[in-house]
């Protein structure tokens, strides 16, 4: 059996460029497509969820696969290597019309798959490494990194109820009062009075 994948992310795309491409690959080959399978799905959604999923399920040896590109397979590297290992373990073809991939169980397809294992790990690793040396960097520079603490509980949570707070303070409402009607905390209260400079008199309790 040969099956034509086709995979989009979102409603607003269309699936007949790939359709179209995968099409003039096959004809220019003389290759018959037995069933199609489209969907509408992100690639982060878990294999078993969509439709590839069970494709590669019903698969069977000497069965091929045939994409517009190995990006229609998964979310990232990682996940379309071990896709590509399953197949050749399944002993499937897998043909990719914009890479001009040809791949099955023969020794250049392990090569090919390990080339892109090793590249895959060598991609983590650069990943890794360059977020460490930018964040000794900044550490070194004495950026503080992470959000300043009661930065949002002090300012973001109150923001625009200056007035209320002010018309409760002129009520001689207490500032635990206060904090019971708008629901925050009383010291974040107090550090909001005295950072908006709403009265110069509090009233702890």
């Amino acid at each position: 059996m040969k099956y034509g994948y086709i995979r989009v992310s979102t409603d607003k795309q269309t699936t007949e460029n790939q359709r179209f491409e995968i099409g003039n690959y096959c004809k220019e080959r003389q290759i018959e497509i037995d069933e199609w399978i489209e969907e509408t799905i992100s690639a982060t959604k878990k294999l078993e969820e969509r439709k590839f999923g069970l494709l590669l399920k019903k698969m069977q040896k000497g069965d091929t696969l045939i994409i517009s590109e190995l990006s229609r397979l998964g979310r990232n590297l990682m996940q379309i290597m071990h896709i590509l290992h399953d197949c050749l373990e399944k002993d499937l073809k897998v043909y990719t019309v914009k890479e001009r991939y040809e791949m099955g169980n023969n020794i250049n397809s392990k090569v090919l798959a390990f080339a892109f294992g090793l590249s895959a790990e060598i991609e983590r690793n650069l990943i890794s490494q360059r977020t460490k040396e930018a964040l000794a960097r900044k550490k070194s520079e004495g950026i503080i990194l992470g959000r300043p603490k009661g930065k949002k509980s002090s300012y973001l949570k109150l923001t625009g109820r200056e007035q209320e707070i002010k018309g409760l303070l002129g009520k001689r409402i207490s500032v635990s009062a206060i904090g019971r009607i708008v629901g925050a905390h009383r010291i974040t209260v107090t550090h909001f009075i005295r950072k908006e400079n709403l009265n110069d008199e509090i009233i702890p309790e």
